[in-house]
Formats: C-alpha cells, structure tokens, sequence
C-alpha cells in the first residue's frame, strides 16, 4: 500500500512535468521537419520509474517519505491556542444531543423520536478522568504524576504539545495526543493543565493552577 501511494506520487509529478511541456512556444521550424512519433505517457512514467528503482532513487525517496511520517508521529505539532494557565478557570460541557431521525431497536420500535434530546451520561457514567498537558512543560509533567498518583479513577493523560511515544517509553503507560485539537475544542480548553470529569449529567473542566 504504502509504495503504490509512493508511486502514484510520483506519477502525478511525472504527468504534470509532461504536461508543462504542452505550453512551450511555437518556434517555428528550423532545419528538416520530421515526424513526430508519439510515444505513449504511461510507458514514459513506467520507464523512468523503472530507472528510479534501478538506481535506488525511488527507494530514496520512500525512505525520506517514511522519515517524515515518523517524524510527524513522534513530534506532532503542538495545538495552537492553548496556553500554560494562568488564572484558574472552571466551566461545563453538556453532552445532550437531539437526534435528527427517530432511533429505533433491532425489531423497529422507535425509542427515540425525531428531535428528542439524549444526554449520553443518563446511561454510561463517565468513569475516567482526562488530564491534558503541555508534555514540553517538566512542572506540567511532574503536576501530571500528581494527579495521576492521588486520583480515584483511572487518568488518561493527553498531550496538546510534545512527544506522546517518547513520554510512553519512559513512563511505561498509555499517552495520548489530541489529534488536530478536537478535544481542546470540543470541551473548549484554552489553558493547560486541565482536567475533564462527570459532575452530575455534565462534564466539568477544570483548568488548574501548578
């Protein structure tokens, strides 16, 4: 999978190259005119794809390629926006949704009209806390261990900056990161540490002071 996403990369570069070279100008002609004898465009790409692989650049490049995903992995960007708090903050997110079609069971009966409003939490407890942090902050970290050690229920810790696999490695337990920032979002984090809990039928933030 991965070397025919590779290839198909390196057709599109291929075919734009042979394309550029439609709007070169008319010079009119110089000499004696021959016919032009077409050769086919997906037999170019294939013969200077074959040239690739023969001269180990193709696997150069799949290499460079794989270093960049790596690199993205191990290092992802850090979520724009969010800060180190500075002033202690607490706020709630309810979970509620209204259902936009009727729901109903496996023999048809609808338990949910159209519109009803459906709190997720009337149902399923939530029975974790999540604790996000700016794993580039060392106080932010060891306030992590903290929270971690003293806490009741199971932690999840989710990065919004740092190495999440490096921070697995050393503490030898699962560390997440909060892909393109839609956790942040969702619960509406702007400042880190923060923790997200129940609280009755509501999720309770908690941006803390360290």
């Amino acid at each position: 999978m991965r070397n025919q996403s590779c290839l198909a990369a390196l057709y599109a570069v291929l075919i734009a190259t042979q394309v550029g070279l439609a709007h070169a100008e008319d010079l009119g002609v110089i000499g004696k005119a021959y016919d032009i004898v077409e050769r086919d465009l997906i037999e170019v790409i294939k013969n200077k794809l074959h040239h690739m692989e023969k001269t180990g650049e193709l696997a150069k490049r799949q290499t460079e390629y794989k270093k960049r995903v790596m690199s993205g992995i191990e290092h992802p960007r850090p979520i724009p926006g969010i800060q180190a708090t500075e002033t202690a903050n607490t706020h709630y997110y309810d979970p509620s949704i209204v259902t936009d079609k009727d729901i109903a069971d496996a023999t048809g009966k609808v338990l949910y009209p159209r519109g009803t409003r459906v709190n997720p939490l009337d149902y399923i407890g939530w029975n974790k806390y999540l604790l996000f942090v700016d794993a580039r902050d060392a106080r932010q970290l060891a306030f992590s261990k903290k929270i971690t050690a003293a806490s009741d229920r199971p932690v999840k810790l989710v990065l919004v900056a740092g190495a999440p696999l490096e921070l697995m490695r050393k503490w030898k337990m699962p560390v997440y990161f909060d892909q393109g920032g839609r956790l942040t979002r969702r619960f509406a984090i702007t400042q880190v540490p923060a923790i997200v809990r129940q609280e009755g039928k509501r999720l309770r933030i908690d941006e803390l002071r360290y």
